[in-house]
């Protein structure tokens, strides 16, 4: 009989880079020539955000964001310690790194025996460690895992995709790799082995905008791509995976890696900033254990406030609500400038 740990983290890029580099999306949408100057207008900017500019460029927010944001991943890494699972398994997207033009998974189990990571191969030198930019981060797989749960979720009416090797030359997207970093923040080592399990949240714009930052460059399409899974869908595939690996001889942490409201996917506030009243609105939802609402969310609503990755967190609540489990700690590090605001949890053990 397995057991099963649910934990939610972000994977921000910005934490993994220096401070000063955390407004660097926010400063890239502010000068583009696209922006309308209605919205380059500090005077038409909500309140808080004002401030928050005012203060990262006093150069106080980035450390204060990054403070709060450590808080949460100590919290997780602290039940994660105290559970010790088999394996973990995260729930992450693909920003036009594993999977491309040549074809594009809905969901796709990585059955692992191992696999080579070079973290900083965009950034170098320049991340929160400091260290080498050609560093090389080894992280085991758990093939058997892997593989039981593709085998599960085919046999509960799931036709997900499954595969023992990365296709990513830098090898696991950043939605994985970004979370063990900054699980393993302060460098005591991440232990175990993890099961990626890609969802494909960016749908639409996962080919046409090359994972969601061509359509501000101009280098993208304006022809669209078919949608990813529903939020119903992920919500019972969560649901299934919990089945599927209660059932089995392991006990697994189930990690949702993703921020919510992205700036850069938020069209009606011109890419921006994201949109904070949804964002608190999912987070008021989780912290009061009404999960199951959910389910009911559209991918239009998603993609309206900007919360593509959110379906990451929608498996995790299928699988949460699935085993009756409320969350014990939650945290939602809000922001305007940083790109998005960066939600954390810590749900019941058995």
């Amino acid at each position: 009989m397995g057991d099963i740990l649910g934990l939610g983290v972000t994977h921000s890029p910005l934490l993994v880079g220096t401070d000063q580099r955390m407004a660097g999306i926010f400063e890239r949408v502010l000068g583009s020539p696209s922006l309308p100057p209605a919205a380059r207008d500090q005077a038409n900017w909500p309140p808080p955000m004002r401030r928050e500019w005012a203060e990262h460029q006093a150069g106080r927010a980035a450390a204060a964001h990054r403070h709060r944001a450590l808080e949460g991943f100590r919290a997780v890494r602290a039940a994660l310690d105290a559970f010790d699972p088999d394996f973990i398994l995260i729930w992450g997207d693909d920003q036009y790194e594993n999977f491309r033009e040549d074809g594009v998974a809905q969901f796709c189990v990585f059955a692992l025996d191992a696999v080579d990571s070079h973290p900083f191969k965009r950034i170098g030198a320049a991340n929160a460690w400091g260290e080498p930019a050609d560093t090389v981060i080894r992280s085991a797989g758990h093939r058997a895992g892997g593989r039981y749960l593709a085998t599960s979720l085919v046999e509960q009416g799931f036709d997900v995709s499954y595969a023992y090797a990365m296709r990513h030359e830098a090898g696991l997207p950043h939605a994985f790799i970004n979370a063990m970093l900054l699980l393993d923040y302060d460098r005591s080592g991440l232990p175990w082995p993890v099961v990626p399990f890609h969802v494909n949240c960016y749908g639409s714009s996962t080919i046409s905008k090359r994972g969601a930052f061509a359509h501000i460059d101009g280098t993208g399409s304006d022809e669209l791509d078919p949608p990813g899974p529903s939020p119903a869908r992920c919500f019972a595939l969560g649901a299934s995976t919990a089945k599927a690996l209660l059932g089995s001889p392991w006990r697994v942490a189930l990690i949702a890696s993703s921020s919510w409201s992205h700036s850069f996917l938020t069209a009606k506030n011109h890419y921006l900033y994201p949109d904070l009243p949804s964002d608190r609105a999912r987070f008021e939802e989780m912290r009061d254990g009404q999960l199951d609402r959910w389910q009911a969310l559209t991918t239009a609503q998603l993609e309206d406030a900007g919360q593509q990755e959110l379906l990451n967190w929608v498996c995790l609540a299928g699988a949460m609500t699935e085993l009756r489990r409320r969350p014990m700690w939650t945290d939602l590090a809000e922001t305007y400038i940083y790109a998005a605001p960066k939600a954390f949890a810590v749900f019941e053990a058995a």
